[in-house]
């Protein structure tokens, strides 16, 4: 009986058309793209693994113990997070060999058959550590010496992958309460890599985020301003993202569960603040105030030039037993449906038609958008639509994406693509993928005859590279 492991092989055609004339244009315009830098202007990694450059530990906690795409498959099938060595809100572990929680994973791959992750990760098994046969149970030991051990060579450090993946930049993304202490040791270093911050200020906007009373403490510390007024709530604002453009960010992220905004009037707004501030907010406040403060970020964005991103509809830490015991971002967010019209309009009444200021939406209810977002985009100077995000940057959700965005948003009210990922090693696989994507999709227009392929070849490079810099103002 033939008991060789099976082969891992990544196909050079992979998300390419059956069909031979589309799969030749794909080829060609593929060629354009497949070495352009990278530049991934949000995402979640660590900016301390740049800071100090130090080894990777091995496998289970560089591949599995980050990647909440990969252990919400594992749990829902019912393998317990404490198996996999995930850290618990208290900062405790359960005492489990890093080798036994990576078999757990390598006998259970089968489960991502087909799945995003699989792809990512089968590029990083072949490309970035050399491996030839496929992880299952049978080569999870050959796996887990072999990614380990490379992990502690210099080619394998930090740094020394940033440049084999041809990263041209890097944002992290950080709260108000961060000293970014991990940026200026970068800066500090000598290291021409660019590992920039997104100013993230959920903790301090949310009145239902668990931190908001100790963060908004906190805030006021930092800043010397008394964030229990209204006015010096706002200056501490402006103060932390001066503090944040110095470092280098070029934008603000935020994470709300709608994409609501409103405009209230001074007296009105600071009426609200202190019933917020008092712990008093009803959940209909607590929803006001943080669509208030989304109209206040996109003013203070006139005077200090950052972009805007709004992240919605997204029900967080969705299973409240899992969230009480290891905490935020285990795999438990569920989209939600979201609306965008009405829910922008305070906002876009005061400055949808402002050239100065930019707002890239991001979406994980795709039934908005042909119905919503696009119509928007392609209308409002200041609005641009983020890539298909989360639960659909898949192949088919990136592919749905430019369908139905492209007949009243086109491709340059878009932004590119941006990787949002905390598994630093799975950069380039996800880029590899978009771009193979916006090559499958723009070869079928070619041949279709919508398009001249040399245009196509222009836009290839402009969804790739060039328009991911313009909108989040990269230098």
């Amino acid at each position: 009986m033939n008991t060789a492991p099976r082969p891992l092989a990544l196909h050079e055609d992979r998300l390419f058309s059956s069909d031979p004339v589309q799969r030749a244009i794909a080829r060609r315009l593929f060629a354009q793209v497949e070495e352009l830098p990278i530049v991934s202007p949000h995402g979640h990694t660590d900016p301390s693994w740049f800071a100090d450059n130090a080894s990777f530990v091995n496998a289970t906690e560089l591949l599995l113990v980050p990647d909440h795409y990969v252990f919400r498959m594992l749990y829902s099938q019912g393998v317990s997070l404490d198996a996999l060595g995930i850290p618990r809100a208290d900062g405790s572990r359960a005492a489990v060999d890093p080798r036994e929680a990576w078999r757990v994973f390598a006998s259970r791959f089968h489960l991502f058959r087909g799945t995003p992750s699989s792809m990512w990760l089968n590029h990083v098994f072949h490309d970035v550590f050399g491996l030839r046969a496929r992880l299952g149970a049978d080569t999870s030991d050959l796996y887990f010496d072999h990614i380990t051990e490379a992990l502690q060579t210099a080619n394998f450090r930090p740094r020394a992958l940033f440049e084999r993946f041809n990263i041209e930049l890097i944002a992290t993304t950080e709260s108000p309460l961060d000293p970014l202490q991990h940026h200026a040791a970068i800066r500090e270093s000598g290291w021409k890599g660019r590992v920039v911050t997104a100013y993230r200020p959920d903790p301090v906007v949310d009145p239902e985020h668990e931190q908001f009373p100790d963060a908004l403490r906190r805030f006021g510390e930092i800043t010397g301003e008394d964030v229990y007024r209204w006015d010096g709530y706002l200056r501490a604002h402006r103060q932390r993202r001066a503090y944040f453009a110095a470092a280098g960010a070029t934008s603000t992220d935020h994470g709300h569960a709608s994409a609501a905004t409103a405009d209230l009037s001074r007296a009105e707004a600071e009426r609200l603040f202190d019933t917020v501030v008092r712990g008093k907010a009803s959940a209909a406040e607590a929803e006001l105030f943080r669509a208030q403060v989304l109209t206040e970020m996109a003013a203070m964005s006139l005077d200090d030039g950052l972009v805007m991103q709004l992240h919605p509809g997204c029900f967080r830490n969705h299973n409240r037993q899992l969230f009480e015991h290891y905490g935020r971002d285990k795999g438990a967010d569920i989209p939600l449906r979201t609306e965008y019209v009405n829910a922008l309009k305070p906002l876009l009444d005061r400055f949808g038609n402002e050239p100065r200021f930019q707002l890239i939406l991001f979406t994980l209810d795709e039934s908005t958008y042909s119905r919503e977002l696009a119509p928007l985009a392609g209308h409002y100077p200041s609005l641009f639509l983020g890539p298909a995000w989360w639960f659909h940057d898949a192949p088919e959700g990136m592919w749905r994406f430019r369908e139905q965005t492209l007949a009243s948003g086109g491709f340059y009210n878009t932004v590119g693509f941006n990787d949002d990922t905390r598994a630093f090693l799975s950069i380039p696989a996800r880029h590899d993928v978009a771009r193979r994507i916006d090559c499958a999709f723009l070869a079928k227009l070619v041949a279709e005859h919508r398009m001249d392929e040399d245009e196509a070849a222009e836009l290839v490079v402009d969804l790739a590279y060039r328009l991911p810099k313009k909108a989040y103002r990269l230098p």
